[in-house]
């Protein structure tokens, strides 16, 4: 009879997202007229670019026709996919140092794959909980936890003897977007003790201070010790739909010499067939000079939100910090269990939020909010509920 995998016993009970949506549930079973506002999950709203929802359309229709039928796509992506993603944010790298995937967060999990237990993981907290409970689940036994707080503006001190570094920039949850100079540190260390760096940019796209990096290969040395994970869904609206990026540049290698980028293409050529064609014609589009201008109109829009949100929070005497390059607040509720506000928010307010704890230790006393909605229910929200 087979054994459940151990690993399992040492994960929480729950994932983060699916805990919230059954207290919200249970809470509507008792309360069904209860109008509730979620500022919780960080699903984007609104819809997609014309010039990017048409692409899509083609190319479903393409699909009813002999001549424009596909079938099986390169498991690494298409071609103009990957050429545009160089062009518009890695001039440095070739094509073939990109991959395509169906979401950010299902590369990350094929690259826990891809690299095992058998290694020491350092992960920010708090962090999205994936880089933690997809350690735990490739059986990791050490990861070092490194706080990121208000005391050291939420940027970790960094031990010695980590091997794979998971960074979050900017930062889900704290919205904590870094500095070149603080960059500069990571990659340095990374070299000093033959780290490498997985580094989720899932929400670069957000960053509006043109003084602020974009990508870590902003960082002279950084195609030596870093990959960089990207992703359409927050940029463009894709969360529905399906489609990321991971760069493995050349350089890149284990310690025996062999490069990363091959034994991931054989790995993910193995257990993934490629992302859908019809989301990556859609990627295309987004990434045309068209199309990219008009996906910042919605990133424009959710910054704007960001900033109404801050200044709403701030007003009622909370102390907020991100919102200005990333569109989630980290809010501070000191002395207070998460959860418990998490609660008192949903009873007493009718609003969700996300409980920090969730995050991780250094989670605790805190709350994010999420910038992704409709203008016209945030404002409505501001107006009514002023004791936030």
């Amino acid at each position: 009879m087979l054994k459940r995998h151990a690993a399992f016993e040492k994960l929480s009970p729950s994932y983060l997202f699916p805990e919230i949506q059954r207290r919200k549930e249970a809470y509507l079973k008792e309360n069904p007229d209860t109008e509730l506002i979620s500022f919780g999950i960080g699903d984007t709203v609104l819809p997609l670019p014309p010039v990017i929802a048409e692409a899509l359309a083609r190319a479903a229709l393409e699909l009813g026709t002999e001549k424009g039928y596909t079938g099986y796509g390169k498991e690494q992506g298409l071609r103009p996919l990957r050429e545009g993603l160089v062009s518009r944010f890695y001039p440095q790298f070739s094509p073939d140092e990109t991959f395509i995937s169906d979401g950010a967060k299902s590369d990350l999990g094929r690259l826990q794959a891809l690299f095992g237990g058998n290694l020491t993981v350092g992960i920010q907290d708090p962090a999205y909980p994936v880089y933690f409970d997809g350690s735990i689940l490739q059986g990791v036994e050490e990861i070092k936890l490194l706080p990121c707080t208000p005391k050291n503006n939420f940027f970790p001190t960094l031990p010695s003897g980590i091997d794979l570094l998971y960074f979050c920039n900017p930062n889900n949850p704290t919205g904590k977007a870094c500095t070149h100079e603080e960059l500069e540190k990571i990659v340095a260390y990374a070299k000093k003790n033959n780290t490498l760096i997985l580094y989720d940019s899932a929400y670069a796209a957000f960053i509006q201070d043109p003084n602020l990096p974009k990508t870590i290969y902003e960082i002279p040395g950084a195609e030596e010790v870093a990959i960089e994970i990207g992703s359409f869904s927050k940029m463009a609206g894709f969360t529905g739909i399906r489609l990321g990026w991971t760069v493995i540049p050349q350089k890149l290698t284990f310690s025996c010499g062999s490069p990363i980028a091959k034994d991931f293409h054989r790995f993910a050529s193995t257990i993934f067939n490629g992302a859908s064609n019809i989301a990556q014609k859609g990627g295309i589009a987004a990434l045309t000079d068209t199309g990219y201008a008009a996906l910042q109109n919605n990133i424009t829009y959710t910054q704007e939100n960001a900033a109404l949100l801050k200044e709403a929070f701030s007003k009622m005497g909370y102390t907020v910090y991100g919102g200005d390059n990333a569109p989630y607040l980290w809010i501070a509720t000191p002395g207070r269990q998460s959860w418990d506000v998490f609660q008192e928010f949903l009873e007493e307010k009718h609003l969700i939020v996300t409980p920090g704890k969730g995050y991780g230790p250094s989670g605790e006393h805190f709350i994010r909010a999420s910038a992704f909605g409709y203008r016209s229910t945030l404002q409505k929200i501001i107006a009514e509920r002023q004791n936030v």
